[in-house]
């Protein structure tokens, strides 16, 4: 998987440096708890939005504030780049329908950030996860290509094919029936420079990116995934899972333990909207 190996590989490195968790650390399987009694619903109105920074480049989000009331974002890529259809055709899962399911059940609102090429390929669940209330969905570009170069070997889109890249996959997800689409974008590989953030501008959305990486991607160990994001996460945190079995197979164990843990600590879930919403 061209796009994803790269930063699937990049972010576990990430990880490590960000939440100082350079070795997979073995750590207590937590039982899973009843979900919180509070559920979190669809907040009304438009979703919020960051003003353009200086010189109309697109503002960039990557945590919530650090205030007393504790509160944390899981985000999920649903990465698929646009040549990988032979791959799912023959059978490769870039879903994760037992995580979504998991997330549900937990009553854990997340937001999904999805490739166009994802929308196209798995329509019924886009259109699943963008009209449940407990979700939803940001831009993740249509293709997974990078939007700057070097990204960790990805492809790269020129900066003409920027806001084109935007709105195609905008139109994939929208296609599908989904609703509750938000206007937030992620880099793929979390690659970005000032001429992208001004090339993106005026497609007036957010680019979220995150503080703390999860390490799930090519893991194989669930006790360390959810090792690292409890030692990661702080009040306001952001965090940044996968949703691509294939890629990412242990993340919704990893989810299994971290959310009851969390909640122990006085962890409230809320989708990235709430997040930039509270700041």
């Amino acid at each position: 998987m061209i796009g994803f190996t790269h930063k699937a590989a990049v972010l576990g490195v990430l990880g490590a440096v960000l939440v100082g968790c350079g070795q997979a650390q073995p750590t207590r399987t937590a039982v899973e708890r009843p979900p919180a009694p509070h559920v979190t619903e669809k907040p009304a109105g438009k979703p919020p939005a960051m003003a353009p920074g200086p010189g109309g480049l697109t503002p960039v989000f990557k945590r919530g504030p650090q205030h007393a009331a504790k509160i944390v974002a899981l985000s999920f890529d649903a990465d698929m780049t646009a040549d990988e259809g032979a791959r799912a055709a023959a059978g490769e899962h870039f879903d994760n329908p037992e995580l979504i399911a998991l997330l549900r059940r937990l009553k854990v609102p997340a937001t999904v950030f999805m490739t166009g090429r994802w929308a196209e390929e798995y329509p019924d669940q886009a259109r699943s996860i963008g009209t449940d209330p407990l979700f939803e969905i940001g831009n993740h570009s249509y293709s997974h290509y990078a939007f700057t170069t070097p990204c960790y070997g990805l492809p790269t889109v020129g900066k003409d094919a920027v806001r084109t890249e935007v709105q195609r996959a905008f139109g994939a997800i929208r296609a599908t029936g989904a609703r509750n689409v938000v206007p937030y974008f992620r880099f793929p590989g979390g690659c970005y420079d000032d001429d992208t953030l001004r090339a993106l501008g005026p497609e007036k959305v957010t680019a979220v990116q995150w503080d703390v990486v999860s390490g799930d991607a090519f893991a194989t160990d669930a006790d360390a995934v959810a090792e690292q994001v409890l030692d990661g996460v702080r009040s306001g945190s952001l965090v940044v899972m996968h949703c691509t079995r294939s890629a990412a197979p242990v993340t919704a164990e990893a989810v299994r333990q971290v959310v009851p843990e969390l909640r122990k600590r006085g962890y409230r879930f809320v989708r990235v909207s709430e997040l930039i919403a509270a700041g």
